[in-house]
């Protein structure tokens, strides 16, 4: 006859009630407020218990933001399941890239969340530079808090498109004054940007088309009034550092040349390793494609890789 002890062991627990190791960890829900969107969808995923966690908290969904690889997936219907989460407080929407979004989709949730302090849609293939106009004109309509938009990449986006935008938006807030905005490859990755300003695209002051405009980041230039205002502009009429953001001139493009298809001044160009064969740098968002690197730095690029494999294939054909 077993003991009394390991009869009640392996008793059956009453119907209805669950294991504590089914809970998920206090502190495994706390980081769920500190996850990114695919993070969020993965976890919820994972078992009953964090889907149930994940979809009944709307503070999660007061900031949401859409990133690759997730950009191209999401549809207008998604993307409204997706904030109607947050039951009508959505604060902060943060679309990058999001080409299958239109301006119907984005001006249905706007629609149902009337609070939205931030809309950043760049590179939104999908929407337009007039819907736009209309869903900043329903959030003003409807008392709302716009503080910031992120509108670069938009297309046939025109001087009256941005003044319109402009005005709606100085009505709900106080005027800021201007920052400057100094050129990095990584102002494109709007949705970790800490810049403060309430419209990222302004008028370049050479093509007069609506873009990102940056300043001179170069002493010398801001010193100088007519210096400053001639290399102000988009990346398009101005050739920027990629390292320091100063404006390059066409004497330093043709001494400075680079294994990628970036720029660099010459002060930032001294100081990189070079290729052994071609004696060109990569710059450092690009130092990754470096081949054959030796601990001491010298490297190869893939063009001189290329061209020599080619090389010795023509060789061993003769």
């Amino acid at each position: 006859m077993l003991p009394t002890t390991a009869t009640a062991a392996s008793s059956p627990p009453p119907a209805g009630a669950s294991s504590p190791s089914a809970e998920p960890h206090a502190a495994l829900l706390l980081a769920l407020g500190h996850m990114r969107l695919r993070e969020l969808l993965a976890c919820a995923r994972a078992c009953r218990r964090l889907r149930e966690a994940v979809a009944g908290d709307p503070l999660l969904w007061l900031r949401l933001a859409v990133e690759p690889p997730l950009s191209h997936r999401v549809t207008d219907d998604a993307l409204l399941a997706l904030t109607d989460r947050a039951g009508g407080r959505l604060r902060s929407l943060r679309l990058l890239g999001c080409p299958r979004v239109s301006d119907a989709g984005l001006l249905r949730v706007v629609q149902r969340n009337p609070r939205v302090t931030e809309l950043f849609v760049p590179r939104c293939t999908g929407l337009t530079a007039d819907g736009l106009v209309k869903i900043i004109q329903f959030l003003h309509e409807h008392n709302g808090n716009l503080t910031r938009v992120r509108l670069h990449g938009i297309c046939k986006m025109t001087n009256h498109h941005l003044d319109v935008i402009k005005s709606l938006m100085c009505r709900s807030n106080q005027q800021q004054d201007a920052q400057a905005l100094y050129y990095n490859h990584r102002v494109h990755d709007v949705l970790n940007t800490d810049d403060g300003r309430p419209i990222d695209v302004d008028v370049c002051p050479l093509c007069r088309n609506v873009r990102l405009v940056f300043d001179c980041t170069r002493k010398d230039c801001r010193e100088v009034q007519d210096g400053w205002s001639q290399c102000r502009g988009c990346f398009y009429c101005v050739a920027r550092c990629e390292t320091c953001g100063g404006c390059i001139d066409l004497e330093e493009l043709g001494e400075t040349g680079l294994a990628c298809s970036d720029f660099l001044c010459m002060d930032c160009w001294l100081k990189l390793p070079k290729c052994c064969t071609c004696n060109r740098p990569y710059c450092e968002r690009h130092s990754n494609l470096k081949d054959n690197l030796s601990p001491s730095g010298q490297f190869t690029c893939q063009e001189c890789m290329a061209f020599a494999t080619l090389f010795e294939s023509m060789e061993e054909g003769y």
